[in-house]
């Protein structure tokens, strides 16, 4: 039986992913502990939602450092205190250094609101209504250099209705997110998600280029 994987999760604001990874993942008997969460703002909700949880907690200003690889040595060196089988971005609204990605090859991931490959970046929700797409979703992939580009982990799709906006839109791919996060860092901590020079594979077999769909 493999030990219990212990977790550090980045954010920058309110935390509703972290909220839904302590609902589903900590606790007495799970294959994951968050073991820290760490925010470059001092006024991120989430650390609130970590502290009523009993989980560490650290703020890293990025404002105090001279430039990016500065404070990503700095952010390295904090995770690496807590000794982490995974890094899980949440919502953390810093774009990270190539030497911060390959420091934590196979073991970073991310969240993103769309499905990628499509919408990379800002503003997915407008963008999708903008396009006129019928589908819309969120996507878990591991981190690398490439901004919103790693090998997908799981997809979880919503249909787009016809009288969207970006809110009502955002909300449904919100619930999803909540859904497919804490599933994907159970299957890394039970041993069952890894990466390596073939891209992601889950149960040892090869994730295809859209990673594990779930259409909902």
């Amino acid at each position: 039986m493999m030990s219990t994987c212990d977790v550090v999760v980045l954010l920058s604001g309110t935390g509703s992913n972290l909220q839904a990874m302590i609902d589903r993942l900590h606790g007495v008997d799970q294959p994951a502990r968050i073991r820290a969460v760490i925010s470059n703002r001092a006024d991120a909700f989430g650390l609130q939602r970590a502290r009523e949880a009993g989980i560490e907690t650290r703020v890293l200003d990025h404002r105090t450092f001279e430039g990016r690889e500065a404070f990503d040595a700095a952010l390295m060196d904090l995770i690496d205190t807590f000794n982490p089988r995974l890094v899980v971005l949440a919502g953390f609204m810093r774009i990270l250094s190539a030497t911060f990605v390959r420091h934590y090859q196979g073991r970073l991931i991310n969240i993103h609101p769309s499905l990628l490959p499509l919408y990379k970046g800002l503003h997915t929700h407008q963008r999708v209504l903008e396009a006129g797409d019928q589908e819309h979703g969120c996507s878990v992939h591991f981190v690398t250099e490439e901004l919103d580009g790693g090998p997908l982990v799981v997809q979880a799709v919503v249909s787009v209705e016809s009288d969207d906006s970006p809110s009502s839109l955002a909300q449904r791919v919100h619930a999803q997110e909540h859904q497919i996060y804490p599933l994907a860092i159970r299957w890394f901590a039970e041993g069952r998600l890894s990466l390596d020079e073939h891209g992601a594979s889950l149960d040892g077999q090869l994730l295809g280029a859209r990673g594990h769909l779930i259409r909902t």
